[in-house]
C-alpha cells in the first residue's frame, strides 16, 4: 500500500521560511511526478506547485519567485522550500502523487495519492 508522509509544517513570522518534505513509500514501481496543494477552511483545495520525473516543474502565481519545488527520486521525496512567506500562505499543506504501483504483482497507475497534510501558520 502506497503512503505520502508530509512532515515539516509550523509556525512562522511572516518574511520567514520553512521546507517542507513528503516522502512516499509502498509498493512504488515509478513516481511521473508530484505536487504540493493547499486548502484553507472553506475554500477548495489549490496548486501550489508540481514537478515531473524529469524536473519540470510549475507554480502557481502567488508563490512564484518565494517557493521552489524539489524532488530526489532516488528517496521518492518531493521538497517544498517556502520563503518570504506571507499570513496569506496559511493552510494545510497536501502532498500529491502521480504513480505506477504494484497490485497483486501488476503496475496499477493511479494519480490520485495524497498525504494527511502539515500544517503552515504565518502570524506574528
Amino acid at each position: 500500500q502506497v503512503q505520502l508522509v508530509e512532515s515539516g509544517g509550523g509556525l512562522v513570522q511572516p518574511g520567514g521560511s520553512l521546507r517542507l518534505s513528503c516522502a512516499a513509500s509502498g509498493n512504488i514501481f515509478r513516481i511521473n511526478s508530484m505536487g504540493w496543494h493547499r486548502q484553507t477552511p472553506g475554500k477548495q483545495r489549490e496548486l501550489v506547485a508540481h514537478i515531473t520525473r524529469t524536473n519540470s516543474t510549475n507554480y502557481a502565481d502567488f508563490v512564484k519567485g518565494r517557493f521552489t519545488i524539489s524532488a530526489d527520486n532516488a528517496q521518492n521525496t518531493v521538497y517544498l522550500q517556502m520563503n518570504n512567506l506571507k499570513p496569506e500562505d496559511t493552510a494545510v499543506y497536501y502532498c500529491n502523487a502521480d504513480l505506477i504501483h504494484i497490485v497483486r504483482g501488476l503496475p496499477v497507475a493511479d494519480d490520485d495519492f495524497w498525504g494527511q497534510g502539515t500544517q503552515v501558520t504565518v502570524s506574528s
